[in-house]
């Protein structure tokens, strides 16, 4: 079934007949729409061995178990809580997008070991880290795979492109304990809403990455294997060859890249649902939709979207509450539900230690935010 399909026999697809059952605020997922995102992003590359999706938008280990079924085998995440439930779920490829300093070093180590049976890499973009990773893992008899981290543009972490860069590549190489399998590339300060000028952007961020590429192959040393990527980019790197790509939000999409990135079909897969628990004046509501429930990083405009209240302002939130301003003719009262679309779905997540499933209108289940926490065992 497409996007437009889904979105065009059910418009009401986010209501739920036994929502009477589910205390609110609540964080839901809608698992066919997640497996719909999943088929999705299949058919968009011409090699699904390519795909290594980002698993910080879910945390899940249930959705972490649908990808895999679904064939994909390689996954990116950015904490050791992350790494270990995709250890858990038998992924066999996962890169922690990260570089292990201090207590990460041992924590990574006990992850690799904990679970043979996956293959752990992480980044490195410094020669102390180098060193440190390199010491502790010959003192645990184990080779660590790791990749460069580029920094093309984020600045945020990595090394620019350059001849430090090859430098610190050709080291990574002769480094005992260590196994460099490429490069990573992060570009998540490109995210212009309109295509072609996040297309131009990218063009200069990929120029980047063949130049260095090509810097090293004409050493004579093996091609590195890339990693690149994010969702705003990822249609782009999806039309190479061989480039390996990292969309998360793709999984349970919001509000936010619903509007901005409109070439992306994704379907909305993830709610908060909330009640009016106080009429304040005509057009006033207060909600149970605190910051504590939904992101609140953003102005207050750009926290969530009512999907039963369209026309719903937004004017003040605390850490339980939520007051909008709806029209003097609104007919909420006292108990109803509003069904809330994030605008950032990937820190919403984390505010919530389940999320309760629901299938064809009826909440069913809850499935745990497994890596929502900073550490599980290790």
């Amino acid at each position: 079934m497409t996007n437009s399909a889904v979105k065009t026999e059910d418009k009401n697809w986010f209501t739920i007949n036994n929502v009477d059952q589910l205390d609110s605020p609540a964080l839901v997922f809608y698992p066919d729409r997640i497996a719909e995102n999943i088929a999705i992003l299949k058919g968009s590359i011409d090699d699904i061995d390519r795909l290594r999706p980002h698993v910080k938008t879910h945390k899940s280990a249930a959705v972490s178990l649908l990808m895999l079924e679904a064939g994909i085998s390689k996954f990116k995440c950015a904490t050791i809580a992350e790494a270990e439930m995709l250890g858990s779920c038998l992924a066999p490829d996962v890169l922690l997008a990260y570089q292990p300093v201090g207590p990460k070093v041992a924590r990574f180590i006990a992850l690799i070991n904990k679970f043979p049976a996956t293959l752990f890499s992480c980044l490195v973009d410094n020669q102390t880290s180098l060193l440190e990773l390199s010491v502790a893992a010959e003192e645990a008899g184990i080779r660590i795979p790791v990749y460069l981290d580029l920094n093309v543009g984020m600045n945020r972490t990595g090394i620019k492109p350059g001849v430090e860069a090859l430098d610190l590549y050709k080291r990574l190489l002769l480094t005992s304990g260590l196994k460099l399998m490429g490069i990573h590339a992060y570009d998540g300060h490109i995210h212009d809403a309109d295509i072609e000028r996040r297309k131009l952007q990218w063009q200069a961020v990929w120029h980047d990455i063949l130049t260095f590429q090509k810097s090293i192959t004409d050493l004579h040393l093996p091609e590195p294997v890339i990693v690149a990527g994010g969702t705003p980019t990822y249609p782009f790197y999806a039309a190479q060859q061989q480039i390996e790509c990292s969309p998360g939000t793709f999984i349970l999409w919001d509000k936010g890249y619903q509007n901005a990135f409109t070439e992306q079909n994704y379907l909305t897969s993830a709610l908060v649902i909330s009640r009016v628990i106080s009429l304040t004046g005509a057009n006033r509501i207060t909600l149970d939709l605190g910051h504590k429930a939904v992101a609140a990083e953003n102005e207050l405009a750009k926290r969530v979207f009512f999907l039963n209240a369209p026309n719903a302002i937004i004017i003040g939130q605390s850490e339980e509450h939520l007051v909008i301003e709806l029209s003097d003719d609104h007919d909420f009262t006292i108990g109803d539900v509003l069904y809330g679309l994030p605008i950032h779905i990937c820190p919403t997540v984390a505010l919530h230690a389940y999320a309760s499933t629901v299938y064809s209108h009826h909440f069913t289940d809850e499935w745990k935010i497994t890596s929502r926490d900073r550490k599980i065992t290790i």
